[in-house]
């Protein structure tokens, strides 16, 4: 996404359409991973080569040298092109969708499900980032962002969700109600967790905040190498304390 104006607006207004229409997804085979990981969210998890990074390939890459065993799962596939890894080919399965908010994804999160199957492990990319762009009500994305995960608890009661407290947007940016909201979206996603964990079903944030510079940003919000790699790391820190050996 580029700095706010009528060309940005005009996209999300139009990335808004699509969100609320009915898709055509593909059939991809259910994975049988021990580790099925869905990466959910927007444009941030999407990614959009050259131009910006998903953090999904630097993780990927982190998984993979340390020998785990797992399977990206998602309706989407990563078109764009990444370097063998370990003799490995990248996996480019995803449910990242550029521009859309958390009403968007709660529309249609159970209609994906139904798609790849249950995963084992969510990671919750910048819940509401999109919410905050738009200037949407802030309460309602709070109780988006609840219902999502209740979405995926009922689909698996022993679900483990990682939820971000986000990555801020370039500090020039990051000024008057959207640095409220996101400051605000990066507190309350540590109660969310608190609230929605069950005795089998973990919710534990990444805090993806702290650390995170300018010098990390391709653009107003989207993440360079530096950026993706941070965002990787931060999530390999908790993926090992869950992942099945």
């Amino acid at each position: 996404m580029a700095r706010i104006g009528n060309y940005f607006l005009l996209g999300i207004a139009l990335l808004s359409t699509i969100a609320c229409s009915d898709e055509i997804l593909p059939k991809k085979p259910v994975s049988t991973s021990i580790n099925k990981i869905l990466p959910l969210g927007a444009s941030r998890v999407e990614g959009a080569r050259p131009e910006f990074e998903s953090y999904r390939y630097e993780l990927w890459k982190d998984l993979v040298d340390n020998g785990w065993t797992f399977d990206y799962i998602g309706t989407q596939t990563d078109e764009a092109s990444y370097p063998i890894h370990n003799g490995k080919s990248f996996d480019p399965d995803h449910e990242g969708r550029g521009g859309w908010t958390s009403g968007d994804i709660l529309d249609q999160i159970a209609k994906w499900l139904e798609y790849t199957g249950s995963p084992d492990i969510v990671l919750f990319s910048s819940p509401g980032g999109n919410d905050a762009l738009q200037g949407l009500p802030y309460n309602q994305t709070l109780s988006h962002i609840n219902s999502i995960i209740d979405v995926l608890q009922n689909a698996n009661p022993n679900v483990t969700i990682i939820i971000e407290k986000l990555a801020p947007a370039h500090s020039s940016y990051m000024s008057g109600e959207l640095s409220d909201y996101f400051y605000q979206l990066q507190q309350d996603v540590a109660f969310v967790a608190k609230n929605k964990t069950t005795a089998s079903s973990r919710v534990i944030t990444a805090d993806m905040c702290t650390g995170f510079t300018d010098q990390m940003l391709a653009d107003d919000v989207h993440y360079n190498a530096a950026g993706a790699a941070f965002i990787a790391d931060r999530y390999y820190e908790v993926l090992v304390t869950i992942l099945e050996g």
